[in-house]
């Protein structure tokens, strides 16, 4: 190939949702666009590892096991009595199959070359992509550059992974049996998640974690909710304790905590935070480097130190979500190549999918005390709603923040079923600047989860009343 063929206008490192959505933004504006991703990777970490399989796993274990459906049809109901790891992975097999020619398809369909290889720098417009061996395949040189190439699990030095007993949350994926006892080191969402699948699933789930709170940025009233669910699926929070040690043997491991407690388990899932994949980008030639956690500095345009040189997804940090780093892979393309564009990305949703899910947008009430800004509470109970009967879901909620000044909507909290697909009606709400009477005002479809909002809207619009009456 020519030095012209292997010119492009933008080349994208890693094709997972932020480095997809980059390529593509860039080929609508009508530029030459390559993605060098790893062959038996395409789709990155979300795809592989992180959003797709634990979400997949998820709705496999609320199936099988019937959960969601006990108070329906009561605490015995099971769809399936012995649940193997054949069963989970089955779908999720067939689930990464048809999302990885959906990626395909979509960059092939956008005339995106997808260059399979590992990329690292030859210089600040230069990618080398290299076979599994090491050997250059193929020189490439672009005008602008997006890294999306994401994280992978930290693997502190002083806990012996062997995947096999003791694992972090790419290893959990190998497993070959459904443990009776498993460690959860670290309650961040990934573990949290998988705390909670394998409780589903019958797993005796202990979770140990540094922090005094689990999930500390979410709604304090949401956290409390959902441990107390876990409790009821049988896991135990060991909070405030750090792991000193875990040791395997042919009957388990021993997981020693640094206060002395001792817990055994078929396994350790270790999912204490997460490390920026930049080791093999050789950064230094384009001149750029990462922190310590091996992630990028990014300002709001999502340029690195070098400008041409853009970073988006879970490489920059927080939220690292699939959501944000799509949006964030749009952004970068459009600021890269001049087009002018806009977003309300201050206003994401955040989506967890724990069992139950809870997802929110906007504020929690401990921001708005700090701030110093008032507001009135709504609150509905899924209980109370019809649809909640029906789908057996007597625990959930939804929670509205209104200001008692201009009477918007702060914040949105849901805990329960749907809580990730009802959210986007409070998001929807709050970016137009919507206050709690459009809600009050608005005819939902009934029986629904989303009615929800007008009960709590109301919920909220009557104490305002009350509080009005009383100054008055």
């Amino acid at each position: 190939m020519d030095a012209l063929e292997n010119h492009f206008d933008l080349i994208v490192i890693g094709s997972g949702p932020g480095g997809q959505k980059a390529a593509i933004g860039a080929a609508k504006l009508g530029k030459r666009v390559a993605v060098v991703e790893r062959r038996d990777h395409v789709g990155g970490v979300s795809l592989h590892t992180g959003t797709i399989p634990s979400k997949t796993l998820r709705e496999a274990a609320l199936y099988l096991t019937g959960l969601q459906m006990r108070d329906v049809y009561g605490s015995s109901y099971r769809l399936k009595e012995r649940i193997t790891v054949q069963d989970l992975l089955a779908r999720l097999q067939h689930v990464i199959g048809r999302e990885v020619e959906v990626v395909r398809s979509q960059l092939a369909r956008n005339q995106v070359e997808t260059v399979l290889g590992a990329a690292r720098f030859a210089g600040p417009h230069d990618i080398e992509v290299t076979d599994p061996e090491g050997d250059v395949v193929r020189r490439l040189s672009a005008d602008k550059v997006v890294i999306a190439v994401g994280t992978h699990p930290a693997r502190p030095a002083n806990i012996a992974f062997d995947d096999v007993r003791v694992v972090d949350s790419d290893g959990i994926l190998e497993m070959t049996e459904v443990p009776r006892t498993m460690v959860v080191v670290g309650a961040g969402v990934i573990g949290i998640e998988y705390a909670s699948v394998f409780a589903a699933l019958g797993t005796r789930v202990t979770v140990v974690e540094a922090r005094e709170k689990i999930l500390d940025f979410c709604d304090s009233e949401v956290v409390e909710a959902l441990k107390f669910q876990l409790r009821d699926l049988s896991v135990t929070f060991r909070l405030g304790e750090t792991v000193e040690s875990v040791d395997t043997g042919s009957d388990g491991t021993v997981t020693t905590l640094a206060s002395g407690k001792r817990v055994p388990a078929d396994c350790v899932l270790y999912s204490a935070g997460r490390q920026g994949s930049t080791d093999g980008l050789d950064l230094a030639a384009a001149g750029l480097a990462a922190d310590k956690r091996g992630r990028l500095q990014v300002d709001k345009q999502f340029r690195t130190a070098v400008e041409h040189i853009y970073a988006v997804g879970d490489v920059i940090g927080f939220p690292a979500l699939a959501a944000t780093s799509q949006e964030q892979g749009r952004l970068a393309a459009y600021h890269a190549f001049g087009e002018p564009v806009s977003s309300v990305l201050e206003l994401q949703p955040i989506g967890i999918y724990t069992i139950p899910e809870i997802s929110y947008c906007g504020d929690t009430e401990g921001q708005l005390t700090k701030a110093g800004i008032p507001y009135e509470v709504g609150i509905a109970r899924y209980r109370e709603l019809a649809r909640g009967q029906i789908v057996g879901d007597s625990y959930g909620m939804l929670k509205l923040l209104v200001s008692t000044e201009d009477r918007k909507v702060l914040g949105v909290h849901v805990f329960g079923t749907g809580a990730t697909e009802i959210i986007h009606i409070g998001q929807a709400i709050m970016t137009t600047g919507g206050t709690v009477d459009h809600l009050v005002d608005t005819v939902f479809n009934y029986p629904t989860l989303s009615e929800a909002y007008k009960v709590a809207a109301l919920d909220a619009t009557n104490k305002m009343r009350d509080v009005a009456r009383f100054d008055l």
